[in-house]
C-alpha cells in the first residue's frame, strides 16, 4: 500500500547543494503562476528545510507538486536529478503495471471463463473494442465513457479485458500511466472513506506515493464496475468535495468523482446496467456510450465448440437449435451456464438435454445439474438443507444490499469451509480479494428468490429477511430496482416445469404458498384504502411473463380495474401485450407507447427484445407491432376507458382500433386519443367507426385534424345512432370554417353536451357561427370551451345573446382571449339577465382592466346560478379588488369557486381575500382551478410514470 508522504520527491531534492537549494526556493516564488496556482508565502519557503519544503509543496499543490519540481530541477541546471527522478518514477509505474497484469491475468483465466481464444473474443467485441480505443485515443482531455447493456451480456468481462490489455502494454499506452479498477458494490459496507484510501488499497508495496501518482490526473483512468448493485443513492449534490485525502461518506466520494469535482482531470470508464444507467447518466459530463450486444448466433456456436473442444460441441449447438435456445444463449452468461449444464450431464454419462423457456427454468437447470454432479448420492433432505444455507446467505445479502461476504457471513448462515470449497468449484461462489461473492450477481438474485420456496414456518426468524409481501412492496410500490431480478425469479419459480426439475433432487417447492402470497399482496395493493400504489406495471408484466402460468397470470391481472403504463421499449410492449389481454376485470387503461418503440419494431436490426436476462426474438408485425394490440385490448370484457395520449398511431393501428370499435363486444365508453398523430383521413375512419359504438366521450386533442377531419366528425354527430356526449378538439388546427360544419351538427345531435374547441384559430366569425346554433332551443350543448381561440369583444354581443336565451348552456370558457373591457361588460350584462342560467364562466388570462370590477360585482350579486368564475392570471388593482370583495361578501352572491392567484396581489389585497374566505365558508379561491379537470377530460398526461 502506498502512502502520500511525498518521499518520491524528497530523495532527489535532498541531492541539491545548499546553493542550488537556495536558487530552487527563489525560483519557487514565481513557479506556481505558470500552473495558475496561488504562491506559498516567501516566509514559509525561506525558512523551510528540504524535508519541510517537499511537505509544503505536497500540501499546497496536491497533484501538481511533481511537475513543478521537475521544472525547477531544470532551471537550477540539475537535469540529472530530473532524469533520475523520472526514471525512478517509471520503474515504480512499471511495478504497478506488472502487478495489475498478474492480478487480471489470474482473474481472466480463473474467473471470466470465456472458453474461447483471445483472438476470437476480440472478434466478438470488435465493434465495442474499437469504439473504446477511438474514444480515448482521439481525445487528450478527460473523457467519461459508459459501457452499457443488459445483465449478463459481458460488460464486466469487457472491462476486465481492457484492464488486462492496458497492463499488458497493448491498450491506452500513450494515454494513461495508471488505470484503477474498482467494483463499487464492494463498498456497500463502507460508510466512510477517502479516495486516497481507495486507491491505496490497490497499490502494491514500493509503489509511487499518492502525491506522485495524482500529480498528473490526465494520465489516470478509473474503471468502475457494479453500479447496479451499489446500495448508495448517487445524485446531484451540492456538498461535494475536491480533496482526495478527506474522509467522507462513501456516496459523497463516488458522486464527487463521477461529477468531476474530485480529480476533474482524470478519465472515467463506467459499467452501467439497466438499473443504474437511468440513475447515474444525468450525473455525467458528456458521456460517450458503448453498448454490449451479447453473442451473435455464430458466436454462440463458436463458444460451444470451444467450450467442449471436441465433437460434442457440434452436438451441443444442434441441441441449441432444436430446443430454440439460441436466443437465450446470446447472453454470454447464460451461454456459459448452458454449456456447464451439458458438461455435467456428459460427465454423468447422461444424454445431453436442456429445455428452458424462461430465466427461472434456465437457472434451475443449471443449479440442479450442478448438485447432481456434486451430491449424486445424497438424499433430497440433505440436498435441500445444503441449498437452503446458500439461499439464506443470498436473501440476507439482498435485504442488506450486501454482495460481498466475509467468513463470518458464511459461518452465520451455516456454510462451512468444505461447503464453500464445493460452491467455489461448481462456481456458485467465487473469491473476491479476501472475501466471497456469488459467481454472478444474478445468481444471488436466483438463490434469494428460491429461499421463499424453501422457508418453513418452523424456521428460525431472521429479522433482516423480509416477507414476500415486503419484498413485493419494495419492488413494486417503492421502486427499489435492485430487487427486480429477484422478483422476476420469484414469479418464474412458480412455473410447473421448475417444480418438476426441482423435485427429484430437493423435494417439493412451496409454490402454492408463494402464489397465494403474491395474489394476497396485489389484492391489497388494488384496494382504494391501500397507501401503496403500483409503480411501473411493466415490471409486473415482465415477471408474469416469466412465470408462463396462464391461470396465475389471469388471477393477478384480474385484481386491477385501472392501469397506467408507459411503454418505452419493445421489451415493455412484448410483456404488456402478453399480460393486458388476460385482464378480464380491467375498466380503465392509460397506455402510452413511445414512437421509438415502433422504430425498433419496423427495423429488423432492432427487432431483438430482452426480457429479464434472456433475449426473445419476435416478429412484432404478427405480435401486436402492427397495432393489433389495440384490437385485443378493446375487446376486454369490462374495459370502459382507454387513453392512448402521446402514442403515435400508424395507419394499421387506426384500422385495428376502428375495427374493434365497430364490434358489438367492445364496451369502451371513453376513448382518449390525444397527441396520437391522427390526420384528417384517419379522423374520418374513426368517425365512421363510432357511429354505432358505445363511445360517449371522445378526445382528439393535439392532433392535426384540420377542418376536413372535423367535417367527418360532424357527419358522425348528425347520425341518429351516435351517442357521443363529449367531444374534445383543442389544438386541432381548426379555423372558422370548421364551425360551419359544427353549426349543422349541433342542430341535429341530441346527445352532445360538451364541446371543447380551445386553442384553435376560430376568430369572431367562428364564435358567431356557433352562437347561431346555440340560439336554437333544440341545441342540447351544456358546455362550450373556447379558450385561446383569438376572440375579441366583437363576438361578445352574440355570446351575450346566447346567455339570455339558451337555458341549457351551463359552462362557457373564454379564457386567454382579447375580449377587453367592452366584451366583459356585455357578458356581465347578460349574466344579470333573469333568463341567464350559466353556472361557470372562464375569463382567465383575458385582456380587460380593473374598470370592469363594478360590472363583475353586479353580475355576482344578481346572477342566481353562477357558482364558478375563473379570473386566474388576472391582477386587478386594489380599488378593483375592494369592489369585487364587497360583492363576494354579499348575501346574494352564490359563488362557490373563484379562480385567482392570491400570491400575485399586494399584501393589502391578499388580506381582503383572506377575510372573504373566513366569512364565506362555501367559497374556495384557487389558482389553476380547472386544470386537473380539463386534463382529465382531454386525456392529457404530462407524466406517464404515475402510480396506479
Amino acid at each position: 500500500m502506498a502512502d502520500s508522504s511525498g518521499s518520491g520527491l524528497l530523495k532527489p531534492v535532498l541531492k541539491l547543494s545548499d546553493e542550488e537549494f537556495q536558487s530552487f526556493k527563489e525560483l519557487l516564488r514565481k513557479e506556481p503562476e505558470k500552473f495558475n496556482l496561488k504562491p506559498i508565502s516567501w516566509t514559509k519557503i525561506e525558512n523551510s528545510s528540504k524535508e519541510d519544503l517537499v511537505t509544503l509543496l505536497n500540501t499546497h499543490y496536491p497533484g501538481q507538486a511533481w511537475n513543478m519540481v521537475l521544472s525547477l530541477f531544470l532551471k537550477v541546471n540539475r537535469e540529472d536529478l530530473s532524469i533520475m527522478a523520472q526514471k525512478k518514477r517509471r520503474n515504480k509505474q512499471t511495478k504497478y503495471k506488472k502487478f495489475m497484469k498478474t492480478t487480471f491475468q489470474r482473474i481472466w483465466t480463473l474467473e471470466t471463463n470465456t472458453h474461447i481464444p483471445d483472438r476470437k473474443y476480440h472478434e466478438i467485441v470488435e465493434v465495442q473494442y474499437r469504439a473504446l480505443q477511438e474514444i480515448f485515443d482521439s481525445e487528450s482531455e478527460p473523457v467519461t465513457a459508459v459501457v452499457a447493456g443488459t445483465t449478463g451480456e459481458g460488460k464486466t468481462t469487457f472491462l476486465r479485458k481492457a484492464m488486462l490489455d492496458w497492463a499488458s502494454g497493448v491498450l491506452f499506452q500513450n494515454r494513461f500511466q495508471y488505470v484503477f479498477f474498482f467494483s463499487v458494490f464492494s463498498l456497500n459496507n463502507t460508510t466512510e472513506l477517502s479516495l486516497a484510501e481507495l486507491i491505496s488499497s490497490k497499490l502494491p508495496e514500493s509503489s509511487e506515493t499518492l502525491d506522485d501518482i495524482l500529480s498528473d490526473p490526465k494520465r489516470i483512468l478509473f474503471i468502475l464496475d457494479g453500479f447496479d448493485y451499489l446500495k448508495f443513492d448517487l445524485e446531484l449534490r451540492t456538498n461535494l468535495c475536491n480533496d482526495w485525502r478527506k474522509r467522507l461518506p462513501t456516496q459523497i466520494i463516488l458522486s464527487s468523482l463521477l461529477q468531476k469535482i474530485m480529480l476533474p482531470g482524470c478519465s472515467l470508464l463506467l459499467e452501467l446496467g439497466q438499473v443504474s444507467l437511468p440513475k447515474i447518466r444525468h450525473l455525467l459530463q458528456y458521456p460517450r456510450m458503448i453498448t454490449m450486444q451479447g453473442f451473435s448466433e455464430q458466436s454462440v456456436e463458436f463458444y460451444c465448440i470451444s467450450f467442449f473442444n471436441n465433437q460434442r460441441g457440434i452436438v451441443v449447438t444442434e441441441n441449441l437449435r432444436n430446443n430454440e435456445l439460441l436466443h437465450l444463449c446470446s447472453n454470454p452468461y447464460l451461454c456459459w451456464m448452458f454449456c456447464n449444464c451439458l458438461k455435467w450431464q456428459f460427465d454423468r454419462e447422461e444424454e445431453g438435454y436442456f429445455m428452458a423457456k424462461t430465466d427461472a427454468t434456465f437457472f434451475t437447470n443449471f443449479m440442479v445439474s450442478a448438485f447432481k454432479s456434486t451430491y449424486a448420492h445424497s438424499i433430497y433432505k440433505q440436498n435441500r438443507a445444503q441449498l437452503k444455507t446458500l439461499c439464506t446467505l443470498a436473501v440476507e445479502g439482498m435485504w442488506k444490499q450486501l454482495f460481498v461476504f466475509n467468513s463470518e457471513d458464511l459461518r452465520r448462515n451455516g456454510i462451512s469451509d468444505s461447503d464453500k470449497a464445493v460452491w467455489l468449484r461448481i462456481q456458485f461462489l467465487r473469491n473476491h480479494d479476501n472475501d466471497t461473492v456469488f459467481y454472478h450477481p444474478t445468481l444471488q438474485s436466483y438463490f434469494a428468490a428460491m429461499f421463499y420456496f424453501l422457508r418453513q414456518d418452523k424456521d428460525t426468524y431472521v429479522p433482516v429477511i423480509g416477507s414476500i409481501s415486503q419484498l413485493l412492496g419494495t419492488m413494486y410500490a417503492r421502486g427499489q430496482t435492485h430487487w427486480f431480478q429477484t422478483g422476476t425469479f420469484l414469479f418464474g419459480l412458480i412455473n410447473g416445469q421448475v417444480a418438476s426439475l426441482f423435485q427429484p433432487c430437493f423435494g417439493f417447492l412451496r409454490s402454492i404458498y408463494v402464489r397465494q402470497e403474491i395474489i394476497r399482496y396485489f389484492k391489497c395493493l388494488g384496494q382504494q384504502q391501500c397507501s401503496e400504489k403500483l409503480e411501473r406495471p411493466q415490471n409486473l408484466f415482465s415477471c408474469l411473463h416469466d412465470s408462463q402460468e396462464e391461470r396465475f397470470v389471469r388471477q393477478v391481472m384480474d385484481l386491477f380495474e385501472e392501469i397506467t403504463i408507459d411503454i418505452n421499449s419493445s421489451d415493455a410492449l412484448l410483456v404488456t401485450a402478453y399480460a393486458l389481454p388476460k385482464s378480464s376485470k380491467l375498466k380503465k387503461l392509460h397506455l402510452h407507447i413511445h414512437k421509438t418503440v415502433f422504430s425498433e419494431i419496423c427495423y429488423p436490426e432492432y427487432c431483438k427484445t430482452r426480457v429479464s436476462m434472456g433475449k426473445r426474438r419476435c416478429s412484432f408485425m404478427t405480435d401486436y407491432g402492427d397495432g393489433s394490440l389495440f384490437y385485443t385490448l378493446l375487446h376486454l370484457p369490462h374495459l370502459k376507458y382507454l387513453n392512448l395520449y402521446g402514442t403515435h398511431l400508424s395507419n394499421d393501428a387506426i384500422e385495428y382500433l376502428c375495427s374493434a370499435m365497430r364490434c358489438s363486444t367492445c364496451k369502451v365508453g371513453e376513448l382518449l386519443l390525444g397527441k396520437c398523430g391522427i390526420s384528417s383521413k384517419a379522423c374520418g375512419k374513426i368517425a365512421t367507426s363510432l357511429i354505432n359504438s358505445k363511445v360517449k366521450h371522445l378526445s382528439l386533442v393535439e392532433n392535426p385534424l384540420k377542418n376536413k377531419g372535423v367535417m367527418s366528425l360532424c357527419e358522425m354527430l348528425k347520425d341518429p345512432s351516435c351517442v357521443l356526449e363529449s367531444l374534445m378538439l383543442s389544438y386541432c388546427c381548426l379555423t372558422f370554417i370548421a364551425c360551419g360544419s359544427l353549426y349543422e351538427a349541433l342542430l341535429s345531435n341530441k346527445h352532445l353536451s360538451l364541446l371543447d374547441l380551445g386553442s384553435n384559430f376560430l376568430e369572431d366569425t367562428g364564435a358567431n357561427l356557433l352562437c347561431e346554433a346555440l340560439k336554437y332551443p333544440n341545441c342540447t350543448l351544456k358546455e362550450l370551451w373556447l379558450p385561446g381561440c383569438f376572440l375579441t369583444s366583437e363576438c361578445c354581443e352574440q355570446i351575450s345573446a346566447v346567455l339570455t336565451c339558451n337555458t341549457n348552456l351551463k359552462t362557457l370558457k373564454l379564457g386567454n382571449n382579447n375580449i377587453q373591457d367592452p366584451g366583459v361588460r356585455q357578458l356581465c350584462e347578460a349574466l344579470s339577465h333573469p333568463n341567464c342560467n350559466l353556472e361557470c364562466l372562464g375569463l382567465d388570462l383575458c385582456e380587460f382592466t380593473s374598470d370592469c370590477s363594478k360590472d363583475l360585482a353586479l353580475a355576482l350579486t344578481t346572477c342566481k346560478t353562477l357558482n364558478s368564475l375563473n379570473l386566474d392570471w388576472k391582477t386587478l388593482d386594489h380599488s378593483g379588488m375592494v369592489v369585487l370583495c364587497e360583492a363576494l361578501n354579499h348575501k346574494r352572491c352564490n359563488l362557490k369557486m373563484l379562480g385567482l392567484d392570491k400570491s400575485a396581489f399586494s399584501e393589502e389585497s391578499q388580506a381582503l381575500l383572506q377575510d372573504v374566505e373566513k366569512k364565506n365558508n362555501n367559497l374556495n379561491i384557487l389558482h389553476y382551478p380547472w386544470v386537473e379537470e380539463e386534463r382529465n377530460k382531454r386525456g392529457v398526461r404530462l407524466v406517464w410514470l404515475s402510480k396506479n
